[in-house]
């Protein structure tokens, strides 16, 4: 079945009652806020708002039949804040979307703020397209007085404990260490070797590398393979707010503790109580923020900012940074004791570079989710396509791939391979001028332009030689090992001969 055609199914099955009916999705994250309006854009209208407060404002002045709303967000959680909208307009139907499985969040959802439904992520797009649609429906009838639609009614506290059970354990399945996609002689294995190991005991991990190499995926797969695998997982970015708000995010405060702190708030060490927290970006924190988060791992205890007591908590911490620490560390930018803290167990992960073995099996990975997210049905990449992805340096890693499939898919028309002609001018320009030797055109880092000239000379060396690889590692000053590395990694294939 074609996109048209998948299009046409699903409208189909819309009620007139829902199509139309306007759907308001409020998520801090731009990427989630697009990828819903892709998918519930075709049958309803679609408000986007990027904050509670911003939500709120649509709802004082737009008529909305249905509230969308992420979970965790800067300031509260999508509950406290569909707890308030009940309050002040009760009328749409509320739904929440969450990544996290904590049963007493979804016990929360539906009994403090009426929650319809409570959408599970990943999430499908055609099951949250008839969620949406039934949610619709049930606000046309209500408003209608008429008899509600028979959809399912409201779920017991045993039912809600089993769902947010059987939730955390296919994510645990999702993210186990063998998913992971790696090349049997890819430096990844190293690192995912130190993760096993570290889920076996209830150690601080400090998982080092740089932006989109997947430290966020490896803590994930640490705390699924461990004992508190079956716990509450959450995330916090360090770098993005302030201290205040921070300190409120990770610890909790009670109401009227600073400016905005209009009700009393559960901190997220609190909520993964019994299981782990992944803290990134924890290397841009300020010294004064570093000092509190010191105390709560040497003492184990957390206190809400306004609280007079503190609380016990039981959780593994797992943070992340594209720093070099240790260096931070030496320059009194990052506290010494906290390093150590921290750093109990330290894994670094490869670039994308690094693990160029690895490149086509993890966009043959991504081009299978960027066709669902899309609802195509791209199969693969031409060779050429895939030889200069290869030989591209990748500076944003793994995210930049991913971005860069995405791009690719939507500028191809059919579904038909990927074709060179898809790729950005630089990833072209940089693999072609690997290739040829030849004088790069466009804007490259240092050391792209080192790799290319480096690539360059061995090409230059094996034909003065004759292609012996003995000869042309004496003349270059590496071992044979050393060069065979190389020549795999520049894709020289076409060297084999050898000296007897």
């Amino acid at each position: 079945m074609n996109k048209r055609e998948n299009r046409s199914e699903m409208e189909s099955e819309a009620s007139p009652i829902s199509r139309g009916a306007t759907v308001l999705i409020v998520d801090d994250e731009k990427r989630s806020l697009e990828s819903l309006r892709r998918v519930l854009g075709g049958e309803f209208q679609i408000v986007c708002a990027a904050s509670a407060a911003e939500a709120e404002a649509v709802l004082a002045g737009d008529l909305v039949q249905v509230i969308l709303c992420d979970q965790r967000m800067p300031g509260e959680s999508g509950v406290e804040f569909l707890t308030r909208v009940r309050e002040h307009w009760p009328e749409p139907v509320r739904m929440i979307i969450s990544g996290y499985t904590d049963a007493e969040d979804i016990i929360a959802g539906v009994n403090e703020a009426g929650i319809f439904q409570y959408v599970t992520k990943p999430w499908d797009p055609d099951r949250l397209v008839r969620s949406v649609r039934e949610a619709a429906q049930l606000y046309a009838f209500q408003k209608d007085g008429g008899a509600a639609p028979p959809l399912e009614a409201k779920p017991s506290h045993e039912r809600l404990q089993r769902l947010a059970g059987d939730r955390r354990r296919a994510e645990r399945r999702m993210f186990e260490f063998g998913r992971i996609v790696h090349a049997p002689q890819s430096p990844m294995r190293a690192a995912i070797a130190l993760a096993r190991r570290a889920a076996e005991y209830d150690i601080s991990v400090l998982i080092t590398g740089a932006s989109g190499t997947g430290k966020e995926l490896l803590a994930r797969a640490i705390h699924h393979g461990s004992a508190r695998g079956e716990k509450t997982f959450v995330v916090e970015n360090c770098g993005a707010l302030p201290d205040e708000l921070l300190e409120s995010e990770l610890f909790g405060c009670k109401k009227g503790a600073f400016t905005g702190a209009y009700q009393d708030r559960v901190g997220l060490f609190e909520v993964a109580d019994g299981g782990s927290i992944f803290l990134d970006e924890i290397g841009e924190t300020s010294p004064s923020f570093q000092v509190k988060l010191l105390r709560v791992l040497q003492e184990g205890e957390i206190r809400p900012l306004g609280a007079q007591r503190p609380r016990r908590v039981d959780v593994r911490v797992i943070a992340a940074t594209n720093r070099n620490i240790a260096a931070e560390v030496e320059a009194g930018r990052f506290r010494r004791d906290l390093y150590y803290r921290l750093a109990a167990f330290p894994i670094h992960l490869p670039t994308l570079a690094e693990r160029r073995c690895d490149i086509a099996i993890i966009a043959a990975r991504i081009l299978v989710s960027v066709n669902q997210t899309f609802n195509r049905r791209v199969p693969g990449f031409e060779p050429e396509t895939l030889r200069l992805m290869e030989r591209y340096s990748w500076p944003g890693n793994v995210r930049e791939l991913h971005n860069e499939i995405q791009r690719m898919i939507v500028l191809s028309d059919g579904d038909a391979n990927l074709a060179p002609e898809l790729l950005s001018p630089a990833i072209v320009d940089h693999g072609r001028a690997a290739t040829t030797g030849g004088e790069p055109q466009g804007r490259f880092t240092l050391k792209e332009r080192v790799e290319m000239l480096e690539c360059a000379l061995i090409k230059e060396s094996l034909e003065r030689n004759g292609r012996n690889i003995s000869h042309v590692a004496d003349e270059l000053g590496l071992s044979r090992v050393g060069l065979r590395s190389k020549i795999a990694r520049y894709d020289i294939s076409r060297v084999v001969d050898d000296e007897a």
